[in-house]
């Protein structure tokens, strides 16, 4: 089975692609958007940019990152746009796409729900056999989600969007 994983962002966004037979990691990256360009504009290259990463790749499930915000809420909504325009893209794709908080996805790589950032990285460097911590950190962060949901999805089925 094949797993993305999405960091959601406006500027820029994290994808992680996990084979679960093995953990063998398939490809990751970030999408990015131009700050001068308009929020429209912006939200519709990231849906074609994920709308081609699920054509190239093909992925049997997909995996979010939840939005949390806990200080200024304005700043979120646009993020919150792009996020939706990711979960269109996935869904006119597939029907399995799942979220999980933060704080899930640290409790399922380290054990410990207030992970720092770095134990996180070591963790998903250290999970998929990888040479070096994958970059940029949003990149990290999608595979962490990916992993997160390989982990997890066999016990918790309620995380379905």
């Amino acid at each position: 089975m094949r797993v993305l994983g999405i960091d959601p962002g406006l500027n820029i966004i994290g994808y992680g692609i996990i084979e679960t037979n093995g953990f063998k990691v398939v490809d990751y990256g970030v999408i990015t958007t131009p700050k001068t360009m308009s929020i429209s504009e912006r939200l519709f290259t990231i849906y074609k940019a994920c709308c081609e990463l699920m054509e190239t790749f093909k992925p049997d499930e997909v995996a979010f990152e939840e939005l949390f915000y806990n200080t200024n809420i304005t700043t979120g909504i646009p993020v919150a746009e792009a996020r939706g325009a990711l979960i269109v893209a996935c869904k006119q794709y597939l029907n399995k796409l799942f979220e999980y908080t933060p704080l899930q996805i640290k409790q399922a790589l380290t054990g410990n729900g207030r992970a720092e950032k770095k134990q996180m990285q070591f963790m998903v460097k250290s999970i998929l056999g990888l040479n070096a911590t994958p970059k940029p950190d949003d990149a990290a962060d999608a595979l962490a989600v990916a992993i997160c949901h390989i982990q997890t999805s066999s016990v918790m089925s309620d995380n379905r969007m």
